[in-house]
């Protein structure tokens, strides 16, 4: 390993590490579920250890993965889907603004207390900074979507379409991130929010192997590699 290694500060394997991360940010898994998980491996950590890695090792893995996927998936014949989720947090309403590409996968996600042009062209700012102008763009037609398409230059009345069903990729794409906010009994700041679904995002892509296109045989072997991936990852 480097002389950059960030896990050179700690006495506990990087793989331990690597292996409670993907456990609290992969499964619907609270933080003490994770410690007695780990303590049946005979591996003896406190929740808050679990905490400060997840903190800490996190967003980095996640950063990694993302730059793995942007640079091998770049391409304009995407089509996105953009939706918002209510997420209440500390008594208030935030809204979660979320990107996913026709083959589910999400491409970035931006929480804001508002749900206005402002907001909506922050999200898209952001898509089109990393993955470059896509093919077309479906939304629930909230016509922030629409303003902010005009603000940037794009015609709204191409790219944005709009239908009953149309954009349940996106909407769906919402489930994973619920049932984590339930596990972990609602989140409680916005930046916890911001950080927690961009990391829960990167992770989602890495272990969706979309069983259900694929043999069992296949869908075994995309697994292994993509845990193979996970080992490797801040290793160089």
């Amino acid at each position: 390993m480097s002389k950059a290694n960030p896990f050179r500060y700690f006495k506990t394997s990087p793989e331990i590490i690597r292996l409670a991360v993907m456990m609290y940010v992969r499964f619907p898994l609270s933080l003490r579920n994770v410690e007695d998980l780990l303590h049946e491996r005979g591996i003896d950590v406190s929740h808050e250890t679990v905490r400060f890695w997840w903190n800490r090792f996190g967003p980095m893995f996640a950063a990694q993965i993302r730059k793995r996927r942007i640079e091998a998936m770049r391409s304009s014949r995407w089509k996105w889907h953009l939706d918002e989720m209510f997420v209440k947090v500390n008594g208030e309403n935030l809204y979660l603004w979320r990107a996913v590409y026709h083959e589910g996968e999400v491409l970035d996600a931006v929480v804001t207390k508002t749900r206005d042009r402002k907001a909506a062209l922050k999200l898209l700012r952001k898509l089109l900074s990393r993955h470059g102008k896509p093919a077309a763009i479906v939304t629930d037609k909230l016509k922030s979507y629409g303003a902010a398409l005009r603000d940037l230059g794009i015609d709204a009345s191409r790219h944005e379409t709009a239908g009953r069903w149309i954009n349940n990729r996106a909407e769906n794409s919402h489930l994973p991130l619920r049932r984590r906010e339930r596990a972990m009994l609602r989140f409680r700041r916005m930046r916890s929010l911001q950080k927690f679904a961009a990391v829960h995002g990167s992770v989602y892509n890495h272990f969706n192997q979309e069983r259900h296109l694929y043999s069992r045989s296949n869908f075994k072997e995309n697994r292994t590699a993509a845990l193979a991936e996970w080992r490797q990852l801040l290793a160089a």
